[in-house]
Order: structure tokens, then sequence, then C-alpha cells
């Protein structure tokens, strides 16, 4: 049941959002036996972070620049991977050596 404000009253309802991530197997059992050799809860520091990026900590943010960079690079790398794929089956069907004599 929720107490009212004392000084005002009213109850202060604050409403939670469920977020889902994957992660590897390994890179959760990693983080689950550092943050609970810390006494840390993975609520507890996701929470603190996602505050920590809306008030724009600029480690954060760089943190997070640096990720986007990232990003970027790899789809780069996929569309030149495509590309090159796409470029040389272009080669393929056009090499006039393949094509039967008419």
């Amino acid at each position: 049941m929720h107490k009212p404000n004392e000084n005002t009253g009213l109850i202060d309802y604050q409403t939670k959002k469920s977020v889902h991530i994957n992660l590897t197997k390994s890179t959760h059992g990693e983080l689950r036996i550092i943050l609970l050799r810390m006494g840390l809860s993975m609520q507890e520091v996701f929470d603190t972070i996602a505050s920590m990026i809306c008030d724009e900590d600029p480690y954060l943010m760089k943190t997070l620049s640096i990720i986007e960079k990232q990003k970027r690079e790899k789809q780069i790398k996929k569309v030149s991977k495509s590309d090159a794929a796409s470029i040389f089956d272009i080669i393929q069907s056009e090499n006039p050596f393949n094509k039967e004599e008419v």
C-alpha cells in the first residue's frame, strides 16, 4: 500500500518499466560474480547507469560515443562484405568467357 507524502498528503506513485537484455552466458556470469562481490544487484547497477546517461554523465556519454562508432564501423564492414559478394556475382554473370558462343 502506498503511503501519502507527509508534506503534501499526495501519494507518490513511481512507475517502473521493465527492460530485457540479452547477454552471453559468460558475460552474465562474470558480471554477476563481480557485482555479488561488491554487494550490488544487476538492477541497482543498470538503474544507476541509465540515470547517469539521462543526466549526461561525461564518462558514460563518451562510452556511448565509442559504442556508436564501433556499431557504425561494424555496419560498414557488413555492407562492404555484402557489396564485395554482389560485385563478384555481377562480374561472374557478365564475364564474356563464361558465356556460350552463339
